[in-house]
């Protein structure tokens, strides 16, 4: 398996067990968008927790020239653990989160 298949392989696989976990309140459901042509994926929550709407984003992962850019992540542990532990290295992991000046001081690629 080439390096894009496998980094896509794994941010689906990621993505997918996190949001097969059903919530302990309301009606809400969880699901993954994956648009491999332009290397989105997306993890969504979406429903009602008594009369209040839900409908956010919990994670954005991008693939731009070979790294995984997480753009979003609202998960407890953080979704670039995971990612390591599919075996991507931390330099093709870019916390896309954080401002420009602040990633140099991460252990992960700046850009």
């Amino acid at each position: 398996m080439d390096k894009l298949s496998h980094y896509r392989a794994a941010i689906k696989d990621i993505l997918k067990k996190h949001a097969a976990v059903p919530h302990h309140y309301g009606q809400i459901t969880d699901r993954v968008v994956c648009d491999e042509e332009n290397d989105n994926y997306l993890w969504l929550s979406e429903g009602w927790n008594k009369d209040r709407r839900v409908h956010h984003c919990i994670a954005h992962l991008e693939i731009i020239n070979g790294k995984i850019w997480i753009q979003k992540d609202r998960t407890e542990d953080g979704i670039a653990l995971y990612l390591e532990l599919e075996g991507i290295p931390k330099q093709d992991i870019v916390l896309g989160f954080h401002p420009a000046d602040v990633r140099p001081l991460t252990e992960y690629a700046v850009a």
